[in-house]
Order: C-alpha cells, then structure tokens, then sequence
C-alpha cells in the first residue's frame, strides 16, 4: 500500500475528542502510521492482525517508539483474526486492509458483520480493493471463479447499496485501488 492509499483510508477519521480507531489488517504498517498520525490525546487504537510477524514488526518498528512519545493515547495490538478478537466495544471509524478478494463469500460476510456490529452509530468503515482484480477473474478465470466473482460483485454492491457506501480511486497506488466508504 502506497502513502496516497492511507491517506485516502484515513482522510475522513472523525478525529473527535476520545476517538476509538479500529484497524484490521495492518499488514507492514504503512496505514498505521497514517492513523497513528491523526491520532491525539485520550484517543484509543486498537490493531487486529493475524500474522505474528506483521504484528512483531508493526510492534516493535512503529508502536513501541509511537508509544514513548505519546503515553496518553492507547493502543493495543490482538495477534488473532478478528472473528476471534473478542472485542466488544463500539468504534468510530473502523479502517481495514483485508484481501476480500481472496476469501470465501461466507467468511467475507461474517466478517463485514462483525465490523459493521463494531461500529457506533453514524460509524464510517473503510476498505479497498485493487480495480481490475474482479473483472480480471471474469475474463480469464474458470467457469467456477466467473461464477464466484459474479457473486462477490452483487454482494459488493449490495453493501454499498446498504450502507451508504461511497467510492473513491486512487491513481497513485501500484496497482491502482477503489477505496469503499460504509456508514452504519
């Protein structure tokens, strides 16, 4: 992900007073920085990755030294998926960076309703896809996957349809994304 990437995915944080961040998916951190960067005191971020090396570099590369310089603010890093965080408490803005792409209908639905179930109200949830990647697997894919993607797009936009979705690209990423914008 480019720094024009996370600069899309966070420019519209409430950055109210006492915000509470949720970001699933950080990868290599490069979003992470752009939040932890709007962030102020009495703030609280919260960091849902699955991989333990994503979460040992982000920790000790970005978090431990962003923690020295801003002990008012919170952050708590979950090692897990979210499907198995046990978090329960409601969040502004949710910021993720999942390959939805990559899974099985059934887990991206369960997981978009845990997000969305994590959001107060009047919330904004973030994601994006790489454009073309869709259209791709419809043209050259096997009859199963056209059928896959074929689904995966209706359920797409169903969502937006649902939740007020608004869409925004970004040129000046490698490859260039679709930044999609829910409220609840």
């Amino acid at each position: 992900s480019s720094r024009f990437l996370a600069q899309c995915m966070t420019e519209s944080m409430p950055c109210t007073k006492e915000q509470r961040i949720l970001e699933i998916g950080c990868g290599t951190g490069v979003v992470t920085k752009a939040i932890l960067n709007k962030l102020r005191d009495g703030d609280e971020f919260h960091i849902v990755e699955l991989n333990s090396s994503f979460c040992k570099n982000i920790k000790s590369r970005i978090i431990t030294p962003f923690q020295k310089s801003n002990s008012n603010i919170k952050v708590k890093l979950h090692n897990r998926s979210i499907q198995d965080s046990s978090i329960s408490i409601k969040f502004d803005a949710i910021i993720c960076g999942l390959p939805f792409n990559n899974f099985a209908l059934e887990v991206v639905d369960e997981i978009f309703n845990i997000m969305l179930g994590l959001l107060k109200d009047d919330g904004e949830l973030v994601y994006f896809e790489y454009l073309g990647a869709r259209a791709l697997k419809t043209l050259i894919g096997t009859p199963s996957l056209r059928t896959r993607t074929r689904q995966r797009t209706r359920d797409i936009n169903r969502r937006i349809l649902e939740h007020d979705g608004k869409l925004e690209t970004v040129w000046w990423n490698i490859p260039a994304c679709r930044v999609i914008r829910l409220r609840v």
